[in-house]
């Protein structure tokens, strides 16, 4: 699974928990929210993370 930074966005948009975890990933470890987004990517949706599943169906045709 590949990360696409504008897919990230809409799914912590789209979730409050994740937008949540975004500002403490970004407080705790100093980074910009570009970085913080690939941060969380890596850590809650690669890899068969909590978030997987919500993350591929951002990306299927309607």
């Amino acid at each position: 699974m590949k990360y696409f930074k504008s897919q990230m966005k809409k799914l912590v948009e789209e979730n409050s928990e994740l937008q949540k975890r975004l500002k403490e990933v970004q407080k705790e470890h100093e980074l910009e929210q570009s970085f913080a987004l690939k941060a969380l990517y890596h850590s809650e949706v690669a890899d068969g993370g909590k978030y997987q599943s919500a993350y591929q169906a951002l990306d299927t045709p309607k």
